[in-house]
């Protein structure tokens, strides 16, 4: 089946992005639970998406409307430290959502990243998916949403430039690495990515500005060469995918005819 074209959404600055991924959460989460009965949704690390956690536990408005009691959270990638580490994207979740919500604790599915064989745990979190999901053989799990955001080399999760990871379709999850960083992750492959029945990617600020741009040029014309950016592979097989950016990431690209 053939990719969706991506829809884009142009808000003004970091606040509206924030509350129009909140609106898009609550939207997909009362969705799902009317459909069939519980949302999943695998969340997104990083410095933008933290606003937008701290928003829905504490907003009236997103923190009434969220079933949190039918919504199973995972998370996209993971840094290979122990979720009481400062960089740890459960860690920070939990400070900025769910310590402030009732969220049933089977409800959070982290990666076990505190294993100090980030494979192993890469392992460990595949098996929670194929139990959760119940995955027949041959058979990809299904998120009900995927939260995304990108970096301005155009990584996503933790699939970095001219990483191997990238061609992996064997496996749910696998260990990864950021050779500039020089630090190691667990990530969610692109074949459960592109299974997602929506992928919403989030785009703050100016320094992303040329990645968006290149990544859309490449999306709306695959190029000839064999060079890709990681977050251009992202294309729901079965679903939708919204890009929600600010003014100042999207400042690049043509005005909509």
């Amino acid at each position: 089946m053939q990719a969706l074209a991506p829809e884009i959404r142009i808000v003004k600055d970091a606040e509206e992005l924030t509350r129009a991924a909140a609106g898009e959460l609550v939207r997909c989460a009362k969705e799902s639970v009317g459909r069939q009965g519980r949302f999943t949704v695998a969340l997104a690390g990083g410095n933008t998406p933290i606003s937008l956690y701290e928003m829905l536990a504490t907003q009236p408005t997103f923190r009434t409307l969220l079933p949190w009691g039918k919504s199973h959270f995972f998370w996209g990638d993971e840094r290979h430290v122990p979720p009481d580490h400062a960089e740890n994207h459960y860690r920070k979740a939990q400070a900025a959502m769910f310590s402030r919500v009732d969220v049933p604790p089977e409800n959070i599915h982290r990666v076990p990243a505190e294993n100090p064989d980030a494979a192993a745990a890469a392992a460990e979190y595949e098996a929670e998916l194929r139990r959760f999901f119940a995955v027949q053989p041959g058979k990809l799990p299904r998120f009900d949403l995927a939260l995304l955001g990108m970096g301005p080399d155009g990584h996503v999760a933790a699939l970095f430039p001219g990483s191997d990871a990238l061609a992996v379709s064997d496996h749910f999850a696998v260990a990864t690495r950021d050779a500039q960083r020089k630090t190691e992750w667990i990530t969610l492959t692109l074949p459960v990515l592109n299974n997602a029945a929506t992928v919403v990617f989030l785009a703050c600020g100016r320094e992303k500005s040329e990645t968006l741009r290149e990544v859309l040029r490449r999306v709306e014309h695959p190029p000839k060469d064999a060079v890709r950016i990681p977050a251009e592979l992202v294309r729901p097989v079965n679903g939708r995918l919204l890009w929600i950016v600010d003014e100042e990431a999207a400042g690049l690209l043509k005005p909509a005819r």
